[in-house]
């Protein structure tokens, strides 16, 4: 029996830290759309926070499924609990826990040999190079699900290729269109540091080992960077950005909101448009002197939240700013507040799903990078992008030595230069509404992300069966036509009609092709169509319109999306 797209089975793999869980399995929800089951591989802990989300999506008849996995915090030397790498405060554990992510390699194993139905691909996100051990054993193909940019990824890459002198700063991105310079105290690449090195070498590793990319952003953003990572990486799909796949409420991702949604709407809808700043980070004084209404988020830290409260008593901040600015501790619905007309700025510490809200929420960004790839994309959104003012951060953040700190002047005067009547100031605003526009439509019907989406599950259905198309010459009609049949390859040869199928007789064929060639690829099997004569009109492939719905894009639903297809 030929398979059904809607038989696939997808197993998802993330890194345990919200900024892969949170995308992933927004974009597993998303692929669940298309009718396959879906299936995430998930801690106790995690599976709690995500619970609800899944439930949401079972009840609106998605097969999609969380399957728990025991992560092993002891045998690590892990504290109990420490199930998330955004629960870790300090650089030693992250050692541990990557060890920790490590030993989940049997245990996925295990998870895969009891598995029903089987799964037809593997998606894991960066820093599981183990995942790929597991899909060989298997013979499942893996495929790399990535959380940061096209133009971070193919940065970090062209460095990683030139040779820089000890003493020479700023370093150049070579081979790239535009300007863009950082200090070695600025990547992660010249940290000493053995945590991070190993991090960047697993990610290295997973993505070298991947059969292909999807990427959580959109070709439009980020158009040469994609055509130059594709050259770099082979199979690109840009899919994102994934929370836009979602048409129901947002605010459920992730952690549970501190605060009452409905009171923070409220605050919102008493603002005028554009005129309040969120901010999802520590830098008090700079507010309050910016004069504008805000959204402050501070979220709990071990290593220092004491002491920010401890500040904010002191400074009095939270009683001055009473009825202009609202801070909220923990967890906020970042989504839904910056998608509030109110919303006119948002301060940012530059991670990559906060860049992409950002950017959906079409508001200019005020940047403050902290560590890892932050420094990346605040150079795509000032630079390249040019949405954006920085505050002038020039390393890594030491929250034990409190360096590099930044001064409240240069946080007011970032606020400013995006927020005055300045040519540059509205220019920043009105491309910021361009981009927006773009992200939105990527994603709609018809935009290239949900093109790459189902391109991407046409390609995994193809993996495991095929659609051959007869190709013979209509005395009738005066043309050549396509006819598929649909099954495992050994059950479909050639000259034999399948019972009940399209398929043209052997004297009628004149090649046998899978589908996969009308979509710019090639076969080693293929036979050379006798030249059609002229006065034939053009080729058209007949297509049962059930079979055309099961495996093809809607834009492609229509034998005209073919016509004029030149065989050779």
């Amino acid at each position: 029996m030929a398979l059904q797209r809607e038989q696939l089975h997808f197993l998802l793999t993330p890194l345990m830290s919200q900024s892969h869980i949170i995308p992933l399995t927004d974009f597993a929800k998303s692929l669940a759309k298309h009718g396959p089951w879906i299936s995430i591989v998930m801690t106790p802990l995690n599976a709690i926070r995500y619970k609800a989300v899944i439930d949401h999506a079972k009840a609106q008849r998605l097969k999609i499924q969380l399957i728990p996995i025991k992560f092993p915090c002891q045998e690590a030397g892990l504290p109990d609990g420490c199930e998330n790498l955004d629960t870790l405060n300090s650089l030693e554990l992250s050692g541990k826990f990557l060890r920790a992510c490590e030993l989940l390699q049997g245990p996925l194993e295990t998870i895969i040999q009891e598995l029903e139905p089987k799964p037809n691909c593997i998606i894991s996100t960066s820093a599981i190079s183990w995942a790929q051990k597991v899909a060989q054993k298997f013979k499942i193909p893996r495929y790399l699900f990535e959380t940061i940019s096209c133009f971070t990824a193919l940065c970090s890459n062209l460095l990683s290729q030139i040779n820089v002198q000890e003493n020479v700063e700023p370093i150049l991105v070579p081979k790239i269109p535009h300007k863009i310079e950082f200090t070695k105290a600025q990547l992660p690449e010249f940290k000493d540091s053995y945590v991070l090195k190993r991090i960047m070498d697993q990610m290295k590793q997973a993505r070298d080992s991947a059969k292909g990319t999807l990427v959580n952003s959109f070709e439009e953003l980020e158009s040469w960077c994609v055509e130059e990572w594709r050259k770099e990486r082979g199979n690109v799909w840009c899919i994102g950005p994934v929370f836009l796949c979602n048409k129901e409420p947002l605010c459920g991702r992730g952690n549970k909101a501190s605060i009452d949604e409905h009171y923070c709407q409220t605050r919102l809808n008493s603002k005028k448009p554009k005129s309040v700043i969120y901010a999802c980070f520590e830098t008090g004084l700079g507010l309050e002197r910016s004069n504008f209404p805000f959204i402050w988020i501070i979220k709990k830290r071990e290593d220092y939240s004491d002491e920010v409260e401890k500040w904010l008593v002191e400074e009095g901040l939270e009683e001055r700013a009473r009825g202009r600015g609202l801070i909220i501790r923990e967890w906020a619905p970042q989504v839904l507040i910056l998608a509030h007309p109110s919303i006119g700025e948002f301060l940012t510490h530059c991670g990559w799903n906060s860049t992409l809200e950002g950017i959906y929420a079409g508001v200019p960004m005020i940047t403050w990078p902290m560590f890892s790839e932050q420094f990346y994309n605040e150079k795509f959104i000032v630079n390249v992008l040019g949405i954006g003012a920085r505050v002038g951060v020039k390393s890594f953040m030491n929250y034990e030595k409190n360096e590099d700190l930044v001064k409240w002047d240069k946080v007011k005067n970032a606020i400013e230069k995006v927020t005055d009547e300045s040519e540059e100031g509205i220019k920043i605003r009105e491309r910021a509404q361009e981009i927006a526009e773009m992200a939105r439509n990527s994603v709609e019907k018809g935009g290239l992300s949900y093109l790459n989406k189902s391109l991407f599950t046409f390609t995994i259905f193809r993996n495991v069966s095929w659609l051959y198309l007869f190709i013979f010459f209509s005395k009738k009609k005066k043309e050549f036509c396509i006819s598929p049949r649909l099954g495992k390859e050994k059950e479909i040869g050639m000259g034999k009609r399948k019972r009940g199928g399209h398929g043209a007789s052997a004297k009628q064929a004149g090649a046998l092709i899978p589908l996969y060639r009308s979509i710019g690829h090639t076969d080693t099997r293929e036979k050379t169509v006798r030249k059609r004569p002229s006065s034939s009109p053009s080729v058209q492939i007949l297509m049962s319109p059930d079979l055309i719905q099961q495996l093809l894009p809607n834009e492609f639903n229509s034998s005209k999306g073919f016509e004029g297809m030149s065989i050779t």
